[in-house]
Order: structure tokens, then C-alpha cells, then sequence
């Protein structure tokens, strides 16, 4: 994937597999192969969608990103430097430009801390605002930055909802002004209308302070609202990756058709082609050889059993892992978010022109 500047995090064969138990009598130690060369770039200011089903991966793929786990092969650049042979001595600086929105704000939070202390934390930890009335002034232009008061400092964790507490969790990991923020599945546990405030914020926050994200989701509408370009992973490889407009008007992989058509429509009269699959997710441990979803996909060919299929280029922003690529334009039945926004811009210019 060539690309015109150097992006901000580029992720090449990145591969991890947890390694089971050997077996009683004897016989060959097996692996989940939970990650299993996963590649992608992210550009400065851009935000990349990852989804795909629980346990395909996603979840592994943040966590390495990060240093919480450490890659079994593969390279992961980030301002100059590759995270996966990184010494752990030298990981404390980048965390400063590499920071992590988790699933559960309870369980991130310190019960035991007020949400003041819990700023101050990581504020002291990076050597940031060195006295008492910088990092005060700091933790209140924090909470207001994502909508909470002044007065919130004061509070524990449980004193708050789930929506207040994950913008706790968003304002701890702007404290050290990062570059690119890794949400892994951030709104997840949250009631829908909460979800829409939390998207929205994380929106805001990416123009007005020029953040990047990687965004991990298994909800693709929310998928769609934010993010710039979608990859989207099966059984611990990535299947397909482009724009957003691509992605959802365009689907090439059998897989990311189906994943699309299993979303739920707000709209009963809309018009859906459905993709039917067939059997369960073969197991991480044994995947099937070839492409990993020829035993599930409908529109399978006899060389998907055999040869395995790596990502190609099929349009400017968007590659594909597929022996049989699907065309479906004229079967996607409404705009996208992308499409909707030009529209209305266009509409904008031509009644300013009149």
C-alpha cells in the first residue's frame, strides 16, 4: 500500500498466537492464532475503523499496539520507531503520544481515587504541570473539554454514570495531549443515546485538537459515523480495507457484505440484500487453509480452499482478500454517511450560486 506521506502508525504482518497447553499423552503444541499478519496504516488527523466479530482479533490487535501484549512477529512504526522490538525501559515517552480509551470505564477508573487524583496521576507520571496549581487548572480545562464541571474533580467514580465515567476515561487519556488514541470498543457498554453523546465528543475532540484514532467496534453504524477508512477483520486477518464510502457502498468481500446486511435498519421499507452463512466460526486454533471463510461463504470457488488470498488493490483506497470479488453498487440501497454530507454540500454551493 504506497502511500504519498508517512503515515503516523504502520502496522506490517503483525502476527500473536497464544500458545495452549501441552497435551497429556503427548503430540503437537497448538496456538490460538489470535492475530495472524495483520497490516495497516493511520495517517495523522485520520480514523480508522477496525470491526469484524468477537474473537476475530480486533481486541488482540489494540492490546499490541500498546505494548500490553508483545508481538510474536511483525513490525509496528510509530514516530520513527518500530513498538514491537521496542525495550520496555524506552516505552514511557511514547505513551505520552500513544494513549488507550478502554470498554469498561468501571473497570479502568481507581475506585479509590477521585476523579481530580486520577488526572493529577498520570499528569505527575509524564512530568506534566510539575505544581499544584497548573495541574488543577489542567484537570478542570480537561473536564470541561469533555463536558463535565469544574466540581466533578471532587468525585469518585461511582458517582457518576457509565457515559460520565467513560468521558473520565477520555479525559485522562488527553492529559498527556496525545497523537493517535487506540478505543477499544469505547461505547459498547453504554445505552444507545449515551453512545451517539460519546461518538460525537470523540468526533469533536479529533478536529479540534488533530487526533488520530484507531476505533475498535463491532457496531458498524457507529463505524460508519466516525471513521475515515474501515478495516475489517476475519479470524485474525483482515479481509478488506478502504474508505468508509467504499466500504459500505462498495463491499468486495463476501464477508463484509454479510456483516453489513446483519446490521440492524432503523428503516423497515428499506430495500437489503441478505447474505445467509452458513456453520460457525472455525476455531483460531485449526483455521480452515486457503481463505479462512470459504466454509462459510455462499459464493465460494474451489481455489478458496486452497490458495490463500492476500490483500490486492482494486481502487485508489481500497484492497481486497478475495478470489471472488463481489460487485455491488447497484444493490446497496441507501447513501452513506459520506455520500449524504457531499450531497448536502453540493445542494449548499448550488442554492449560494443561485
Amino acid at each position: 500500500m504506497t502511500q504519498e506521506a508517512r503515515p503516523l502508525l504502520s502496522v506490517r504482518d503483525l502476527k500473536r498466537h497464544f500458545p495452549l497447553p501441552s497435551p497429556l499423552f503427548g503430540g503437537p503444541t497448538k496456538a490460538v492464532q489470535a492475530v495472524d499478519g495483520v497490516s495497516f496504516d493511520i495517517h495523522h488527523g485520520e480514523t480508522l475503523g477496525l470491526v469484524g466479530e468477537s474473537g476475530c482479533g480486533k481486541s488482540t490487535t489494540a492490546r499490541l499496539l500498546l505494548g500490553l501484549l508483545r508481538p510474536d512477529s511483525g513490525s509496528i512504526f510509530f514516530d520513527g520507531l518500530d513498538l514491537a522490538t521496542l525495550a520496555r525501559d524506552r516505552w514511557k515517552p511514547v505513551r505520552r503520544k500513544l494513549q488507550m480509551i478502554f470498554q469498561d470505564p468501571s473497570a479502568s477508573l481507581n475506585p479509590r481515587m477521585t476523579v481530580g487524583a486520577i488526572l493529577f496521576e498520570i499528569m505527575q507520571i509524564h512530568g506534566l504541570s510539575s505544581n499544584a496549581s497548573g495541574r488543577e487548572d489542567r484537570a478542570i480545562e480537561l473536564l470541561e473539554q469533555v463536558g463535565l464541571k469544574a466540581e466533578h474533580r471532587d468525585r469518585y467514580p461511582h458517582q457518576f454514570s457509565g457515559g460520565q465515567r467513560q468521558r473520565i476515561g477520555i479525559a485522562r487519556a488527553l492529559a498527556v495531549e496525545p497523537n493517535l488514541i487506540v478505543c477499544d470498543e469505547p461505547v459498547s457498554a453504554l445505552d444507545v443515546s449515551v453512545q451517539a453523546q460519546i461518538v460525537n465528543l470523540l468526533d469533536d475532540l479529533r478536529v479540534k485538537l488533530g487526533l488520530s484514532y484507531l476505533f475498535v467496534a463491532h457496531d458498524l453504524s457507529v463505524v460508519e459515523h466516525l471513521s475515515d477508512r474501515v478495516a475489517v477483520m476475519y479470524l485474525g486477518r483482515v479481509v478488506e480495507i478502504g474508505s468508509t464510502r467504499a466500504i459500505y457502498n462498495s463491499p468486495a468481500h463476501p464477508y463484509t457484505l454479510a456483516l453489513l446486511d446483519a446490521a440492524p435498519v432503523a428503516d423497515p421499507g428499506r430495500r437489503r440484500r441478505r447474505t445467509l452463512l452458513q456453520g460457525d466460526v472455525p476455531s483460531p486454533v485449526d483455521p480452515p487453509s486457503g481463505c479462512r471463510f470459504h466454509t462459510r461463504c455462499p459464493m465460494r470457488q474451489p481455489e478458496c480452499s486452497t490458495k490463500e488470498q492476500l490483500l490486492e488493490q482494486i481502487a485508489p483506497d481500497h484492497w481486497v482478500a478475495c478470489h471472488v470479488r463481489v460487485a455491488l453498487q447497484s444493490d446497496r440501497s441507501s447513501p452513506s454517511r459520506h455520500d449524504r454530507d457531499s450531497a448536502q454540500s453540493n445542494s449548499s454551493s448550488h442554492h449560494q450560486e443561485n
